[in-house]
């Protein structure tokens, strides 16, 4: 998979096809929200081995009931469609 900065319009057809992710900032970010801190947990550490696994890692912010995802390619300066690609495997644990 290429890392190639997407172009806007690109990016606008990518989000469309995810569920409750939002591109801000030039990034794509989504909240999961869990009943309990054991469950937020959970799922942050089967999310880290898909990110392991791809070698990209996002930044994840994680509390009682939520986990906050944060993806960006940092060395191409905005998204691409690596990007995508995780937030599609994180969502298909989600």
């Amino acid at each position: 998979m290429t890392r190639e900065r997407l172009t806007e319009e690109q990016i606008e057809e990518r989000v469309a096809g995810l569920k409750g992710w939002n591109v801000i900032d030039g990034t794509l970010r989504k909240r999961f929200e869990f009943a309990n801190f054991a469950e937020s947990l959970s799922f942050v550490n089967e999310a880290s081995e898909l990110a392991e696994a791809a070698d990209h890692h996002p930044d994840i912010k994680l509390g009682w009931g939520y986990a906050e995802f944060e993806i960006t390619t940092h060395d191409r300066g905005g998204l691409t469609e690596l990007d995508f690609a995780l937030a599609r495997k994180i969502d298909q644990i989600g």
